[in-house]
């Protein structure tokens, strides 16, 4: 049996927790779907690594059960009719691996502005995927969301996410203080942006 067998894994057979929507963005190398209960190993895997949570402000999980929980959440906020929150799963095309997630969270929608957020595996760092990844979410942003402003931030001494987020072309516009909780304490956190009229990389 694998390890969600004992936290109700029939549960998630129900109508209730389907993905209904169809939404499958892809890139040379990469395939973005939308997160689902098949993703709950590899997300509890993930998020549990020393060197994903070094600069993550949620708390790595207790037990797989908790990442179940939080799965579950995040498969309502995508089936929602207006959704204003989508996560994804990053896998590789060739090798139909799991690497990582990506998200892209809503904001007003009168301000049609939303902020992006991404974990990737450390096994799979410096190789381009997180920026392929981000720039097919922010075509998705600018292009199907009709999105104006995306924005994204990052802890001071994240120096790979910050080369990411450059990449692409986002702009560095803020300095804060002391925002982002983290294991190691009160971290100075960078804000970006990119507009929709803005080039891109």
């Amino acid at each position: 049996m694998n390890i969600l067998g004992k936290f109700h894994q029939d549960q998630f057979k129900t109508e209730h927790y389907k993905t209904k929507m169809n939404i499958n963005l892809r890139t040379e190398r990469l395939h973005l779907s939308l997160i689902s209960a098949n993703d709950i190993e590899n997300i509890f895997e993930l998020q549990s690594l020393e060197e994903t949570s070094r600069f993550n402000t949620s708390e790595v999980p207790k037990d797989i059960q908790e990442t179940e929980e939080m799965v579950k959440k995040w498969m309502m906020e995508n089936n929602k009719e207006k959704a204003k929150k989508f996560t994804f799963g990053v896998n590789l095309i060739n090798e139909d691996t799991f690497i990582g997630l990506i998200g892209i969270n809503l904001g007003k929608e009168h301000y049609k502005n939303a902020e992006v957020w991404f974990q990737l595996h450390y096994k799979f760092w410096n190789q381009g995927f997180a920026t392929e990844s981000l720039n097919k979410i922010l075509d998705f942003g600018f292009e199907n969301l009709k999105l104006h402003r995306i924005e994204a931030g990052c802890a001071i001494e994240n120096i790979g996410s910050i080369s990411v987020l450059e990449k692409v072309g986002m702009l560095r516009e803020a300095h804060t203080r002391k925002l982002l909780p983290l294991q190691s304490g009160w971290s100075d956190n960078y804000g970006y942006a990119i507009l929709s009229t803005d080039e891109r990389k």
